[in-house]
């Protein structure tokens, strides 16, 4: 996927749109992803432990990864990823990176 977790995003498209994020989660398997503020949903929770009084809890719900454009660390404006591989001797050594195709600037992972 062109994102990962703690990426700072702009939503591109549905109700959030033009909104700014951070990914809390990535769910590759489905090819969605949750983003910090964006897409809520209204949870009827039980009473439990960690909620004894129960009650509507509003919750951010997944969305497509095609719907968000990472933002590049240098303009600060969206950008398209594209990968390359860091210099190395041989095929194994060699390291994969995420690049901004705007500023050409490394994307560093901010876990």
């Amino acid at each position: 996927m062109h994102v990962k977790k703690n990426d700072q995003v702009l939503v591109l498209s549905g109700e959030y749109k033009g909104k700014r994020g951070k990914i809390l989660k990535v769910l590759p398997v489905r090819k969605r992803v949750i983003v910090e503020g964006v897409n809520f949903i209204s949870r009827h929770m039980r009473p439990s432990n960690n909620l004894p009084q129960g009650g509507i809890v509003k919750k951010e719900a997944p969305i497509h990864a095609s719907n968000v454009m990472v933002i590049d660390p240098k303009t600060n404006e969206p950008t398209r990823v594209r990968y390359d591989h860091l210099s190395g001797d041989g095929k194994k050594s060699r390291q994969k990176a995420r690049f901004s195709k705007k500023s050409g600037e490394m994307i560093q992972d901010q876990s």
